[in-house]
């Protein structure tokens, strides 16, 4: 790390600027208010755990990533977890149960993790986990989602669990959208939004950016239509190219420069929506957040991973604690070394540098996913 750079005090600040982002932009709503007063009480005691770990000489992320299930309904362009192999159409086997994600979620409450978001494949083929989370009202619970399977069952759940936030994925227009995810995936997206809106839910919206659809998604109309739909946040993600031919489409120092000025520009001209950017501006974090810096990801078969674009594990929660995954030989290889803060062309360094992740994996015997893939 940098002299005088302090990890833990810039996740904590960061949490607590989503937090109060949030807190604002529900202020029309009774209920979610209600909850975010909570919720916010309930993260600056976390902060406190994490702090008095920290000070201990131990390091506790703010932020879980946990892809609750391997199976997905759709077969978008340019996946990096079918590319990974993370995603399959078949049915799922030899993946954590609902009750191996109770024990995590404990867990992480009990060390001060403030997020868990939850990805897949798609999540909510995984309704017994979802509703698990529900009963950590300490914990807020994004749910990465496509979207199309959100019917009047998963709506009365997030009416009642407000600690869950479903983040629809949208790539901009009707079009842009249909090409990426399949053709009427936009429409049933919106009809979602507009019914959450009409429930008072609040929700999110996540947004693969690409070199061609940039100034689309960072759009007053684009961003203002998510705003009149009831959108109460939006997580820009940079696209990370699975193959070579796709390299172009990743943004560039360029676009990365633009997209940073636009985040800034939207959080002061539109408070009523939270602009969340990933990995966005990793100078001001002495580089990338994962493999517990500032997140961890945990496979649908339990591995411990940096991150969900860098799918190699030299640990199983199955088998141990959450806190001892994060003192992984894996994890400490990453936080002690300087790939993390090595520039890259593309939205991730680690999917960049995987042979060299790979060859330490190699080197030490470790396997990639930990997960005794079928």
């Amino acid at each position: 790390m940098s002299d005088g750079f302090d990890i833990q005090e810039y996740m904590t600040k960061g949490v607590e600027r989503v937090v109060s982002d949030c807190l604002r932009a529900t202020l029309q709503n009774p209920r979610e208010s209600a909850y975010m007063v909570k919720f916010a009480a309930a993260s600056k005691s976390a902060s406190k755990k994490r702090r008095k770990a920290e000070d201990q000489g131990e390091h506790i992320p703010p932020f879980l990533i946990a892809s609750i299930t391997s199976q997905c309904n759709l077969n978008c362009a340019g996946c990096y977890s079918r590319h990974n192999h993370a995603t399959m159409d078949c049915s799922p086997v030899n993946q954590l149960t609902s009750e191996d994600w109770k024990k995590i979620f404990s867990e992480a409450e009990d060390l001060g993790i403030s997020f868990i978001l939850l990805a897949g494949g798609e999540p909510l083929y995984r309704k017994d986990v979802i509703t698990e989370a529900g009963r950590f009202p300490h914990i807020l619970f994004p749910v990465f989602t496509n979207g199309t399977m959100i019917d009047d069952g998963y709506l009365d759940l997030l009416d009642k669990c407000r600690n869950i936030v479903p983040i629809l994925s949208i790539e901009g227009s009707e079009k842009i959208t249909d090409e990426r995810r399949g053709e009427g995936v936009y429409s049933k997206l919106i009809s979602v939004m507009d019914e959450c809106k009409k429930r008072g839910i609040i929700y999110g919206a996540s947004v693969t950016v690409t070199t061609q659809n940039l100034k689309e998604v960072y759009s007053e109309s684009f961003l203002g239509e998510l705003s009149d739909r009831g959108c109460k946040a939006v997580i820009f993600v940079e696209y990370v190219p699975v193959a070579d031919d796709q390299k172009d489409l990743a943004p560039g120092d360029a676009e990365r420069e633009y997209m940073q000025g636009e985040i800034m520009r939207l959080r002061s001209d539109h408070p009523e929506m939270v602009y969340i950017a990933f990995p966005g501006d990793e100078k001001n974090s002495d580089g990338c957040v994962a493999a517990g810096r500032g997140f961890f990801h945990i496979n649908s078969h339990g591995g411990a991973e940096p991150c969900p674009f860098s799918p190699y594990s030299d640990i199983n929660v199955k088998n141990t604690s959450l806190r001892e995954a994060l003192r992984s030989p894996l994890f400490r290889y990453l936080q002690s070394g300087d790939l993390l803060k090595e520039d890259h062309s593309g939205g991730c360094v680690l999917f960049e540098k995987r042979e060299q992740v790979q060859e330490y994996i190699d080197s030490c015997g470790a396997s990639v996913d930990a997960c005794e893939k079928e």
